[in-house]
């Protein structure tokens, strides 16, 4: 009865085993941070015996991050939250998404991590044994600034965790496991949580979008990558950017267990700068429209110019990203939502809002379950990736690189008049 209710289950005491790897972390682009080589030392705490229906949590206990903050900047306490990635092997196959809390103390410059506990939540649908194996894993810290700095392993990691899984007669054999909270599996099993798993490798339009019925698999399971249609938005923007600009913008998708990974593609060189942009003084993000089965919006963020833009050079906006976690099953519809272009120089930021006029056309549909906490009647807010409104202090311990956070270095020369030109939608059209 528990086990059919969803209730946390612990069949047997928790074990934990400590791993360490080589890691290589990438600082934030914005930074000028070189990559940082270094150990990362992990506990992973999960029952040692469970059965299958049982829906078991896996703790992720950083003991030691690769990476610590830069002689530079304090960080105030809880402005730090980690997520990472385990990885299901043995019997079972597959991904286990892990999120902990934005929670740390006081952590000085030149000082280690601290990072908060990470959990997951994982369905057991099989009997064997799994093997759990820490792999990559991000920092985002919300102040001043908010930015990622991304950690993988650069050598093979033992499995910390091993969970024998009974079929309820004590008896184990070969299978897989399906997880909640964003975890992926192999053949086709349905994630836990209320994800959902479709057949097929097509895509179908309907209502000017993709549908996402099918996609490319990844594990060897169900489909997890839902490519969009290209749709033409018009846009208008406040002062001082301009009054009116048509740009092609496409939304695609990621599965990750009940949710959506998005990344939003906007025309390449759609305007002009009429002065000198220094690198990372440029960041964009929109506010993607959820409609047919669900409803309400999802912000995506893109990381800001990775070089410097000379004056009349033609100007591009990076990718944004964001999770859409759905609030309603059925067929849910992506489209390309108010964009903002936010401008920083000389310590002030310009904020350039630019509102959708008219119908925004749909660029992706997708077969979606109702998640806890989804995105129906209201926002969600990823924080995608190196977008929003901090940096990420973790890195290499360069005391230079990050001196006086140079990118917003310089002299406000944009205030008082028009920001871009953006190109005729006859050129994006060439």
């Amino acid at each position: 009865m528990l086990g059919g209710a969803g209730i946390l289950l612990t069949a047997s005491p928790a074990l934990a085993a400590e791993v360490s790897y080589k890691t290589e972390c990438i600082p934030p682009s914005i930074s000028g941070l070189p990559p940082v080589q270094g150990t990362t030392k992990v506990l992973v705490t999960a029952p040692a015996e469970a059965k299958v229906g049982d829906e078991v949590e896996v703790v992720w206990k950083t003991v030691q991050a690769a990476s610590k903050n830069p002689d530079v900047l304090d960080l105030d306490k809880d402005t730090v939250k980690p997520t990472g990635t385990i990885r299901i092997g043995g019997a079972g196959s597959g991904t286990l998404s892990m999120e902990g809390p934005r929670q740390n103390p006081p952590i000085k410059k030149n000082s280690p991590m601290v990072l908060p506990d990470m959990k997951g939540k994982l369905k057991l649908d099989k009997a064997g044994e799994i093997t759990l194996t820490p792999d990559k894993y991000t920092i985002n810290v919300s102040k001043p600034l908010s930015t990622d700095t991304k950690c993988s392993p650069k050598e093979t990691v033992g499995a910390a965790a091993t969970i024998k899984v009974t079929d309820g007669g004590g008896t184990t054999g070969s299978g897989g496991t399906t997880s909640s909270g964003g975890s992926t599996s192999s053949g086709g099993t349905t994630a836990s949580g209320g994800s959902t798993t479709t057949s097929g490798g097509s895509t179908t339009t309907s209502g000017g979008g993709t549908t996402a019925s099918g996609g490319s698999s990844g594990g060897g399971g169900g489909p997890s990558d839902f490519p969009g249609k290209e749709v033409a938005v018009k846009l208008s923007c406040v002062s001082p950017g301009p009054k009116a600009v048509t740009s092609k913008v496409s939304i695609s998708a990621r599965k990750s267990g009940g949710s959506y990974e998005l990344t939003v593609k906007t025309a390449k060189g759609v305007m002009t700068s009429p002065a000198p942009l220094p690198k990372g003084a440029l960041k964009p993000s929109m506010a993607v429209r959820i409609g047919g089965a669900d409803s309400g919006k999802v912000t995506v963020r893109g990381p800001a110019n990775p070089a410097p833009v000379a004056a009349g050079e033609m100007v591009s906006l990076t990718d944004m990203t964001g999770t859409y976690k759905p609030g309603a099953s059925g067929k849910a519809t992506l489209s390309p939502g108010d964009l903002t272009i936010t401008v920083t120089l000389g310590g002030s930021d310009i904020v350039i809002p630019c509102k959708v006029q008219g119908t925004s056309p749909v660029s992706l549909e997708l077969d979606t379950t109702k998640q806890a906490g989804g995105v129906v009647g209201g926002s969600g807010d990823s924080g995608g990736s190196g977008g929003g409104d901090d940096l990420a202090h973790t890195g290499a311990d360069d005391t230079g690189a990050l001196r006086a956070l140079a990118l917003v270095a310089g002299t406000v020369i944009l205030l008082g008049g028009a920001v871009f030109t953006f190109t005729p939608w006859a050129r994006l059209r060439r």
